[in-house]
């Protein structure tokens, strides 16, 4: 396995970089939701990079479930970045 994950937080909102580590210090709920996102996003990483086995639809109910939370983050991120502005 490579030790670059793919679809990091930081790697998606490159240009947001100081405020997703200022909503991760001051904002619970993001924080919440970002640290369910790195999890997913690496068990998903390591399913597709075939360290570990799961099932197609576990496989796909972990992506969902990703995408659910990237939803969620980047209405955050979006609200935050205009109020800045």
């Amino acid at each position: 396995m490579s030790a670059h994950t793919p679809n990091e937080l930081t790697e998606i909102f490159k240009r947001d970089r100081d405020l997703l580590t200022r909503l991760k210090r001051d904002m619970a709920h993001y924080a919440k939701l970002a640290d369910e996102y790195h999890a997913i996003n690496r068990e998903v990483h390591r399913i597709e990079a075939e360290v570990d086995a799961a099932s197609d639809s576990r496989t796909e109910e972990l992506k969902r479930s990703r995408l659910a939370l990237l939803d969620e983050i980047t209405a955050i991120v979006t609200r935050e970045r205009a109020s800045a502005e």
